[in-house]
């Protein structure tokens, strides 16, 4: 049985090219695989998949027993994990424990310290209304681009771009590739931040 730590939350975020990350008291969740193995890819959520029952058993396992988190798994899912935003993510541990006492018939122990309320935008208990962004138009306007400069960029024709836009899909080796010119855009700026400096020492 895991321990209840005091005002701790959880926490989820999907990147724009759809790696999912989740954690607790600012540690990463563990799947629990070995104790439920609903899915071997990992968490999901924002919808009833396996990998957001694994979610679901891994945040009552956190605060409760393997039995009641497998017991409530998958009302969990469809009361909490299916209506979570579906980009970034706050859950309050007492939210949870509160949903345990009205659904779980037990009495939990709550954390004493005042609760970190749940933004309205991400708060389970009310169901929101998705819109399915477009993820490449998220990557270029992270990236202040056209979709033109990210074909270049990529040197790719612009139609397959435009192909992925419609599609609302980039392919594997896409991915990686604009994954690299992002941590590489990075590692520019840090340099260009280092030469400023070394500049502006030179010149004092």
């Amino acid at each position: 049985m895991a321990i209840v730590m005091n005002n701790h939350v959880f926490k989820g975020h999907r990147t724009l090219l759809g790696n999912k990350f989740v954690t607790y008291g600012e540690l990463e969740l563990p799947t629990r695989e070995e104790l439920y193995s609903a899915s071997k890819n990992g968490f999901d959520w924002g919808n009833n998949s396996k990998g957001a029952n694994q979610l679901a058993f891994s945040i009552l396992f956190q605060l409760s027993s393997k039995e009641l988190a497998e017991e409530h798994a998958q009302q969990f899912t469809h009361d909490v994990v299916r209506v979570l935003h579906t980009r970034d993510w706050v859950l309050n541990a007492s939210d949870v424990l509160e949903w345990m006492e009205q659904n779980c018939g037990v009495t939990m122990h709550k954390p004493e310290e005042p609760k970190v309320k749940v933004k309205a935008a991400n708060n389970p208990v009310k169901k929101q209304k998705k819109q399915k962004s477009n993820i490449v138009k998220n990557i270029c306007k992270e990236l202040n681009i056209t979709q033109k400069q990210l074909a270049e960029i990529l040197e790719v024709p612009e139609g397959t771009v435009s192909s992925w836009a419609v599609k609302n899909e980039i392919p594997r080796l896409g991915k990686k590739a604009i994954e690299f010119y992002m941590k590489s855009q990075k590692n520019q700026k840090i340099v260009d931040s280092y030469r400023s400096f070394i500049e502006l020492l030179q010149a004092s």
